[in-house]
């Protein structure tokens, strides 16, 4: 990020945490009152009249602010022309939908501002469990305003990760013994940002995620010392004509290639 580029995005950075609280403001005011669900017909995934509120706040809020931005948004029609801008939003009004309908609390709100296919401003507001983590490209990722790191435990460790008891099961055994499998956690994004904030090793994403789920807490966990790659080690590219990914690995920069080492050693279930 040059010099110039600096200021311009800790600007964003400052509005879309703005517009994260007010939308997660709307969205909290939804839960645990049984709002209006109907369902996707693509991968029959719910969608609430929260979402579409939350949705509309950040639509208004950002739009008005930065007219000149391209759009990227779960709950808004995908309009081609995003792909003519070289900055856009991409957002996720409500990122663990099911879990927010469920009564749970891990679900959140995530913005992020996108330039050339990387993002370089993020956050994600998690308003039932009062976290706010934020990141501008270059500095250090913030949780509640105090700087964190990614887990500093080394190989010989025990890796928490969340993972899949199926997938784990695959894993070599000498990789698998040294692994705590975490619980289920509902939302993508807050995985990665507990893979961020040292709660988590690692996490592996299944295939179809899409960049709404990701690009907020792909500069999280960046910032914190970590890693969102495919499973050649390369980094997410943004905002292509097609947004879904095929599987990915989230871990701290030291310990990917031994992730995706596991990963690609893995036996037949």
């Amino acid at each position: 990020m040059s010099d110039r580029e600096k200021p311009r995005w800790q600007s964003d950075l400052t509005l879309i945490v703005d517009a994260a609280k007010e939308a997660g403001a709307v969205a909290f005011g939804f839960f645990n009152q049984s709002p209006e669900v109907w369902w996707k017909n693509d991968d029959r995934s719910p969608v609430s009249a929260a979402d579409f509120a939350a949705n509309k706040t950040l639509e208004t809020i950002l739009r008005k602010a930065r007219p000149d931005y391209g759009w990227l948004s779960e709950e808004t029609d995908d309009d081609a022309g995003r792909l003519s801008h070289e900055t856009l939003f991409i957002i996720d009004p409500i990122d663990g939908t099911r879990a927010f309908l469920g009564g749970q609390k891990l679900w959140c709100v995530s913005v992020a501002v996108v330039h050339r296919g990387r993002p370089v401003a993020g956050v994600l507001y998690a308003p039932a469990l009062e976290e706010l983590y934020e990141a501008v490209d270059g500095g250090v990722a913030l949780k509640n305003g105090v700087p964190f790191t990614v887990s500093a435990a080394g190989p010989e460790e025990t890796s928490r990760l969340a993972v899949g008891e199926d997938l784990l099961t695959t894993f070599p055994p000498e990789f698998r013994d040294r692994v705590s499998r975490h619980k289920h956690i509902p939302s993508l994004a807050y995985r990665i940002a507990m893979v961020a904030d040292g709660r988590l090793e690692g996490t592996f994403v299944k295939s179809n995620s899409h960049d709404w789920d990701l690009a907020a807490a792909d500069l999280i966990l960046s910032c914190a010392g970590g890693g969102l790659v495919d499973l050649d080690g390369r980094p997410i590219v943004y905002n292509r004509a097609d947004v879904t990914h095929n599987v990915l690995c989230a871990a701290p920069t030291p310990r990917i290639s031994e992730f995706l080492a596991a990963f690609a050693g893995r036996r037949d279930s």
